[in-house]
């Protein structure tokens, strides 16, 4: 049986976890892994599972909790009528194929490189939010044929590397070729959908090494999961309506600050232990 103290440590650090992304999940339109990720290494390192396979397990239980997040937020777009269908039809394929090859990468690595990817990649969706126009414009439509073909799976590949959803490349993306941003955010919550099922299927027939918290199946923690998602469920309509209430745009570029120091901090975790 688990230690009954480190079990009430991991549910007050993981609810504090979860509350925080549930409003900057509602505040700020940010997808819940980009939080969850470095959250989830800190805590569980602050309580002892500092394995080789730290990293797989945060990626992981990350994106399992995206399941949940992404088909609620897909229902309520596709209510009001603001998925793009087409696109997410055309570009599943795809993503899927990338999604599970980036699965099959994360497994062989470990939590130092996992740690130097994820803070590029963080590095750079927060310069991005940072200094990001709206006007930015790559096509007046979004890429068929081989653009799709190599920009589904690159997108798939790269969100499970990073344990996240479709709105922090998708969102982007989308905007990049014109796609109106409501109908972009609504349409990448699919694309959340379509990266972490692929994913968490697999994560959870991986064999970890090192000390893993108690109730982990495969590289997802189970306590993580239903706390995070019991959390967020409560936090993110405060988010939402602290973001009717107020002006998100100075609060974006703060929290574009905020993942820039996360990232490079993980890059530094990476390079010098």
């Amino acid at each position: 049986m688990p230690d009954t103290f480190l079990v009430l440590q991991m549910l007050v650090l993981l609810a504090v976890i979860g509350a925080f992304a549930g409003v900057l999940a509602g505040l700020l339109g940010v997808g819940g892994g980009i939080v969850l990720v470095p959250a989830f290494f800190y805590a569980f390192q602050v309580l002892g599972y500092d394995g080789p396979g730290l990293m797989q397990m945060c990626l992981a239980t990350s994106l399992a909790t995206i399941i949940v997040t992404s088909v609620r937020s897909v229902h309520g777009h596709n209510k009001k009528g603001a998925v793009d269908w087409q696109i997410l039809r055309t570009w599943a394929p795809g993503i899927v194929i990338g999604a599970i090859v980036g699965m099959l990468v994360v497994a062989q690595l470990r939590t130092t490189t996992l740690q130097a990817i994820f803070g590029v990649l963080a590095l750079s969706v927060g310069l991005y939010m940072g200094f990001g126009r709206k006007d930015w414009r790559l096509g007046a439509a979004m890429p068929t044929g081989l653009g799709r073909a190599a920009l589904s799976p690159g997108m798939g590949f790269l969100s499970v590397l990073m344990g996240i959803g479709g709105g922090s490349f998708g969102v982007p993306l989308m905007s990049l070729f014109a796609v109106p941003i409501h109908r972009a955010v609504a349409t990448a919550a699919g694309f959340g959908v379509l990266i972490a099922v692929p994913a968490v299927i697999g994560f959870l027939l991986v064999d970890m090494s090192g000390p893993v918290p108690p109730f982990t199946v495969g590289a997802v923690n189970l306590i993580a999961f239903f706390v995070i998602i019991a959390m967020t469920l409560i936090t993110a309509p405060w988010g939402v309506k602290l973001a009717h209430a107020m002006d998100p745009g100075p609060l974006k570029r703060v929290f574009a600050v905020f993942l820039v120091f996360v990232a490079l901090n993980m890059l530094r975790k990476a390079v010098f232990g």
